[in-house]
């Protein structure tokens, strides 16, 4: 099989590792990773790198994801979603203007406090372990980004957001602090991720759709190296020069356009050879490898 980027809509009802652990299967692969965990009652874009695309995870993970996302106001619950214990209700719902209004103060740069039942680690254990033991965790605000948030529908009880952000996001924690804030809380009751950085749901592969397809057309779907790095500037090199740069070496390159410190990928025609980082300025500028692909074919 082939490395590169296999996009794959997620189902409501199975884990991340449970897609994974199907796909490996299928494609007799070892080494596959993905661009972000959805919870099991999530569906939506589930990005899978696979073989040598697995080194791309650290420069694709911090792409802004999108989301829609259905919370339910007046009903708080203990993991700050539908699959958790009620804990507070309130009849008292805000008028449909009032939601427009409080969504506009969650766009931008917020402290957002991670919820226990997630997997964060504490002194070595996941949080929400911690949590079905009854534990406390005092858990420190971290920084997010909210950049993009819409209203799309208000039917009361339930609130239908867009939401762009930052890695790192917690949505239902962002519905329960939406709920905080109308003064009636609120939990997500539904989410669908339908972007992650270029990568769109409506590319994806559905789950159910995996067993019946032959290695060839999954093959055909998986998007090639050199193609998943689109917002990265591409640097072209001759076989030589690429022989040289998978050894470790930095290449000297006098191409003008690129900044030192500087991040882009270099390929061939054949392929992505490296992802490296400017240094100098040209005419005396050297392309420094971080991460280097092995030969397509």
């Amino acid at each position: 099989m082939a490395s590169g980027i296999l996009l794959i809509d997620k189902p409501a009802g199975v884990t991340s590792f449970q897609v994974v652990r199907r796909v490996r299967s299928k494609l007799k692969v070892k080494k596959i990773g993905h661009l972000g965990t959805l919870d099991p009652f999530a569906t939506g874009l589930l990005p899978l790198c696979l073989q040598e695309a697995t080194k791309l995870v650290p420069y694709l993970m911090p792409e802004p994801k999108t989301y829609r996302a259905v919370v339910r106001l007046g009903v708080t619950t203990d993991t700050q979603d539908l699959t958790g214990q009620v804990v507070a209700r309130s009849p008292e719902l805000p008028a449909p203007e009032a939601v427009g209004q409080a969504a506009r103060g969650f766009v931008g740069e917020l402290q957002q406090t991670p919820p226990m039942y997630s997997a964060l680690h504490h002194q070595g254990q996941r949080l929400y372990r911690l949590a079905r033991r009854g534990e406390v965790v005092e858990l420190q605000p971290r920084r997010v980004v909210i950049y993009r948030l819409t209203v799309d529908e208000v039917d009361l009880p339930l609130v239908t957001l867009t939401v762009t952000c930052s890695q790192g996001t917690y949505i239902r924690t962002l519905a329960a602090d939406l709920g905080a804030a109308l003064g009636c809380g609120g939990h997500l009751a539904a989410l669908r991720r339908i972007a992650v950085g270029p990568f769109r749901v409506e590319e994806a592969l559905p789950l159910g759709a995996l067993e019946e397809l032959a290695l060839e057309e999954i093959s055909r779907r998986t998007i090639p190296l050199a193609h998943c790095l689109p917002g990265m500037k591409r640097v072209s090199v001759g076989p030589e020069e690429a022989r040289q740069m998978r050894q470790g070496r930095p290449l000297m390159y006098a191409a003008d356009g690129l900044a030192p410190g500087e991040q882009v990928q270099v390929v061939t025609d054949a392929g992505l050879v490296a992802v490296a980082r400017v240094q100098g300025r040209a005419p005396q500028a050297c392309l420094s490898p971080m991460r280097v692909f092995a030969p397509e074919g």
